[in-house]
């Protein structure tokens, strides 16, 4: 239960992999959902209190996220988040549109029949999360079907490209699908991406991933607007 004017963040350290990975994946989640405002001054003390390890992880942390403009460090004044705005999401997705394209157009002119009949299966299980409002599993399943494309593709320089990003745009995607009536038009736009590239069809393909990158970016502009008010 959250206290009055304490903050209760929603991710904490696992020990899946590193401490300085782990508590960069939390501050990053943490600027890029709002949950640090914007100009709010990070504390490394207090963050490493907070994720129960030593300052050194922290102080990597913030390296990693000044590396990626998450943060800007001031000499003689410290860490400060500079957040996530709408200019932010929409460059990400106008670049990730693009790669998108290129992405399915390889997959489709690289995957075996193997390789799509199994993008068909995965589709099949969206199908039952988006009836079942599976909001958890399906944001799973939906980064999968993505995943799966761009490993169709046969380049690892298509797949490190989009892992650039990923985090951004997962937080986005996460938002957007817990919104009950964007799941079965979310379901019905993977489902035409993957009949084009059963048919390889390359041309509806990419129009299809275009008209999809193009309503989520939208679905995103929403949410953040949403979260402004």
């Amino acid at each position: 239960m959250k206290i009055e004017g304490e903050k209760v963040w929603k991710k904490a350290i696992t020990g899946e992999s590193s401490l300085a990975k782990e508590v960069t994946d939390v501050l990053r989640d943490r600027i890029i959902d709002g949950e640090y405002a914007m100009g709010e001054k990070l504390i490394e003390n207090k963050i490493a209190d907070d994720l129960k390890v030593s300052r050194t992880p922290v102080r990597d942390a913030f390296k990693e996220l000044a590396k990626e403009q998450l943060v800007e460090y001031i000499p003689n004044k410290g860490c400060f988040a500079k957040g996530f705005n709408h200019k932010d999401m929409a460059d990400i997705y106008a670049v990730r549109k693009e790669v998108e394209k290129l992405a399915i157009t390889w997959a489709i002119e690289n995957a075996d029949e193997e390789k799509i009949n199994e993008l068909g299966e995965h589709l099949e299980l969206m199908s039952f999360y988006t009836e079942n409002n599976s909001y958890d599993k399906l944001l799973e399943a939906n980064e999968l079907f993505h995943n799966m494309i761009y490993q169709m593709t046969g380049s690892r320089f298509i797949v490190q490209i989009l892992k650039t990003y990923q985090d951004y745009v997962h937080i986005a995607r996460k938002s957007t699908l817990k919104k009950e009536e964007n799941l079965p038009l979310i379901f019905k736009e993977h489902e035409t991406i993957y009949k084009a590239v059963a048919d390889r069809n390359i041309e509806a393909a990419t129009a299809a991933v275009e008209q999809h990158m193009d309503n989520t970016a939208m679905r995103a502009k929403a949410r953040w607007q949403e979260k402004e008010k």
